[in-house]
Formats: C-alpha cells, sequence, structure tokens
C-alpha cells in the first residue's frame, strides 16, 4: 500500500476496513484507493496539502485550512479513516469525535472560546463582525451551561451533540 501504483490485495482491504471501523464496504474502498492514486500526483504514497487543494470541493470549504492540518501527509489507510467520520455507516461518536478535532486544532484535547471563535470566524467570514461573532458564541455557550473560560473536552462535545441528528455524509461513488 505504500506505493500508490500497486494494486490493492484482499489482505490491504480487509486490513483498511479494519482500520476504519467498517465504515466502507470493499468495492468503496478500491475507489476510494483509485481516487487516492489520482491525488497522490508525486506517487509517494501519501497526500500533501497542496494535493487536497487540488480537489475544487476542498479547495473551497471555509474550514480547508484548518482541515488540512489533520490531513497533509496522510497515508491511504489514514486517508480513509479521516473520511470515515462521513460514511452514513460512521457512529454518532466517531463523528463527533472529528468535529471535535476540527475544533482542536493544537490538538491538546480542549477546546477553547478562542479556538470556538476561529472555527465561527471560518464559516462566517466577513458577514458578522467579530463582536457579533464572540455574543453569539457566549450566548450559545451560557444554552450549554458552559462560559467564555471554558474547557471543553471531548466528553462535553459528546454531551452536546450527542441528542443531535447530526448530518455528515459524502457519497463514495463506486465504478
Amino acid at each position: 500500500m505504500g506505493n500508490t501504483s500497486s494494486m490493492l490485495t484482499q489482505y490491504d482491504i480487509e486490513e483498511v476496513q479494519s482500520h476504519c471501523n467498517n465504515t466502507f464496504s470493499q468495492q468503496e474502498i478500491v475507489s476510494l484507493y483509485q481516487r487516492f492514486c489520482q491525488l497522490d500526483r508525486s506517487n509517494g504514497g501519501f497526500i500533501s496539502g497542496e494535493e487536497f487543494l487540488n480537489v475544487p470541493e476542498f479547495a473551497v470549504n471555509p474550514l480547508s485550512l484548518r482541515l488540512l492540518r489533520m490531513l497533509d501527509g496522510l497515508n491511504f489507510k489514514d486517508f480513509v479513516a479521516f473520511l470515515s467520520a462521513f460514511s452514513p455507516r460512521a457512529s454518532l461518536q466517531q463523528k463527533i469525535e472529528f468535529i471535535f478535532k476540527v475544533y482542536d486544532s493544537d490538538g491538546n484535547g480542549k477546546v477553547t472560546f478562542n479556538d470556538m471563535l476561529d472555527v465561527l470566524r471560518d464559516l462566517t467570514g466577513n458577514f458578522i463582525s467579530e463582536q457579533q461573532r464572540e455574543q453569539v458564541l457566549t450566548r450559545v455557550l451560557e444554552e450549554a451551561s458552559y462560559t467564555k473560560d471554558s474547557l471543553i473536552v471531548l466528553s462535553d462535545f459528546v454531551k452536546i451533540l450527542g441528542n443531535s441528528d447530526l448530518k455528515m455524509e459524502v457519497e463514495v461513488l463506486v465504478d
């Protein structure tokens, strides 16, 4: 699997399936491998941030720079694991863990008011003022019984988002 020019063996496919908690079928993994090989223009067995930015849907995503920190240098197995949060077969827990990682940009296991503000800034751009962003975020935190000074950990995210009907699905086209 290290060399993208090689074909996937049945063992490779099963190993990737296991690595991503069986959120993709074997046929979907083969399709993802073909897409991975198209993105890996250097044939190095991993995808750089620059190669990810060649995907138009990714490049226009307001969170693309934040996601790039999570994506840069992924090999195929980790690429599939990253995408598994978007599978319709992914559990709510897997999706919440993914969202938490987007907010926790420094990877310390805690999300601060400023981390949330940064994401909100990425999502809203110049459509609302900094003061409005802070007011909205403060109100949302207070409604969830948190303050501006709260450090939110993964279990808090689970508690907040655990009862939601969270949709994060992308379609994997199978050839």
